[in-house]
């Protein structure tokens, strides 16, 4: 065997919010992290614009939510507006729900707040160890020669569970760029959250479905005072014909997003913004950084090779309208943290981890086709105001937005996902809900809570105000009216699980009896649900071997 220089059960390559977020979901399971990343400090530009309330639901787990409000705009900027140029008056506007206020399907709000002031808060979050300036060079499953790489010849190895059973690991190869020097490290399982041009997905032969690269753009962060034309009416983003404007800091600073000019390299940048403020601005532009990027759409064609697992903009590439990319990832990582923790604590099996492409990658296609959805929907507004200016409009008269004022939250994507794997059981039974029996998979913008198995518990209300949501955690969690009942199920080691108290009022919206359940997943997805009392004593246990996939010998 290799000698390696670091060892840890889950190497996390990339530290951009996916890698971070997964990086601590992981040390709340006691599981050792080793993180990743080729830059040589967390990334200044603010890229990703918003945290919906999904991905705040799970910072609250994490107990963040605070911390990252407190960092970010006020509920008032949860809003988009369309102009002319930033200085003219809006001729449409639409709200961001879940963002600009609360909802009553959540109990957190979700926030608008630049990339760079999120990620600092995220890497505190966690102790485990994290290697700046270290880029993974070479991969290989145990089992293989030790410099052979996994994915240079195209599958490279097994993709399911068998093949990343017990006892397995993973040799990666780690670059130092501040010391020149390459060292090894042993990982029972890699998670790749290393970007949309991810080395590793590329590494393994692994390919991708979708449009691919739409266009190149560019983000100019800058300085300004243009307080006189938006002060009185907040934005998150400020959508006009000559590029998107969106403030960074509460405190200050802006960005400006716009397709890449042909000679980019020898652009104006600080006149190509005040232009684009509008004519006669007048206002001075202090240009601070500038970075080239590429919006791309796509799907990979595997979430899972072997011992290896894509996560975020690996997995998939988001186009931004909507601001769906970063926290579709988010929550990559909340339903994959949690399998991950129970293979390598033993009390699930290794199939376990199949679910994780099961779930999440029908999830990644339908938010790409949202995105998509909202892309043209945008375009649609620009052309329905250039027709409107054509038969003489006045600049003031706004128009008729293609789309309801729920749009922007699209709830029934962010809080209605539903899952259909072996990994959620069909009501009163310990079979796994066969693929396609989900009338409600493509919710789309909207939502209806429901407790049915697969799909995120609903939060309502418990004692002393705490959310169902408030229930779950590192932990199974047993939702009933009867505790006592379910109390007496024989003993339901080696799963961590939680007996929570669930107040009556609420059997008609879970559909439960009196002695009914719910067993919520620790990813907040209702596992599987029981109308009445157990049959039998050992009904519990054997609910959750199915779910986790776990056999006797497993379990041994």
């Amino acid at each position: 065997m290799p000698v390696t220089d670091a060892e840890a059960d889950v190497l996390i390559v990339g530290g951009g919010p996916v890698g971070l977020t997964a990086r601590a979901l992981l040390e709340r399971w006691g599981v050792r992290t080793l993180l990743v990343e080729k830059r040589g400090e967390l990334s200044p530009f603010p890229r990703a614009r918003l945290v919906n309330v999904r991905s705040m639901e799970i910072y609250r787990g994490l107990g963040l939510d605070d911390v990252i409000t407190a960092a970010a705009f006020a509920p008032e900027y949860g809003r988009i507006r369309f102009r002319d140029t930033l200085h003219d008056r809006d001729f449409a506007t639409a709200a961001m729900v879940g963002i600009n206020a609360p909802v009553p399907e959540s109990p957190v709000t979700g926030v608008v707040t630049s990339q760079d002031r999120l990620e600092p808060g995220l890497l505190a979050a966690a102790d485990g160890q994290i290697r700046f300036g270290a880029e993974l060079v070479g991969l290989a499953e145990e089992g293989e020669e030790a410099g052979e790489d996994a994915g240079s010849g195209g599958s490279g190895g097994s993709e399911g569970g068998e093949a990343a059973g017990k006892g397995g690991s993973v040799l990666a190869t780690v670059l130092d760029h501040r010391s020149g020097r390459e060292v090894r490290v042993r990982a029972r399982y890699v998670l790749a959250a290393d970007g949309a041009n991810s080395s590793v997905r590329q590494r393994l032969g692994i390919g991708t479905t979708g449009p691919g690269a739409l266009a190149d753009f560019t983000t100019v962060v800058f300085d300004a005072d243009l307080t006189r034309w938006c002060a009185d009416e907040p934005a998150g983003v400020y959508f006009t014909p000559h590029g998107l404007f969106a403030p960074l800091y509460p405190e200050g600073g802006w960005a400006w997003f716009a397709p890449t000019p042909d000679d980019a390299a020898h652009a104006d940048w600080a006149t190509l913004v005040s232009r684009a403020l509008g004519p006669d601005s007048g206002v001075p532009v202090d240009v601070v950084r500038v970075q080239h990027w590429t919006m791309n759409a796509f799907v990979a064609e595997r979430f899972r090779h072997g011992r290896t697992l894509l996560a975020g903009d690996a997995a998939h590439a988001i186009p931004i309208v909507g601001g769906l990319g970063m926290n579709t990832g988010i929550a990559d990582v909340h339903n994959l943290c949690w399998k991950l923790a129970g293979v390598l604590h033993g009390w699930a099996g290794p199939g376990l981890l199949d679910t994780y492409a099961t779930e999440r990658q029908p999830v990644a296609h339908r938010t790409l086709r949202q995105a998509v959805t909202n892309t043209q929907l945008m375009l649609d507004v620009q052309n329905r105001r250039r027709e409107q200016l054509q038969v003489g409009a006045a600049p003031s008269e706004r128009i008729e937005l293609p789309w309801s004022q729920r749009y922007f939250a699209q709830l029934g994507l962010v809080l209605g996902v539903s899952y259909e794997s072996d990994a959620v059981l069909s009501d009163d039974s310990a079979a796994p809900v066969p693929p396609g029996t989900d009338a409600d998979a493509d919710a789309g913008t909207e939502y209806v809570p429901t407790a049915g198995p697969g799909h995120r518990m609903p939060h309502l209300p418990l004692a002393q105000g705490r959310s169902t949501l408030d229930a779950f955690g590192e932990w199974f969690t047993l939702l009933t009216p009867d505790p006592a009942c379910w109390e007496q199920q024989n003993a339901t080691a080696p799963w961590p699980l939680r007996i929570e108290p669930l107040p009556h009022e609420h059997l008609d919206a879970c559909g439960l009896g009196p002695h009914g359940a719910l067993l919520i997943r620790p990813d907040g997805h209702v596992g599987a649900r029981r109308h009445d009392r157990p049959a039998g004593g050992t009904a519990l246990r054997h609910a959750l071997a199915a779910l986790t996939c776990a056999t006797s010998r497993e379990l041994s």
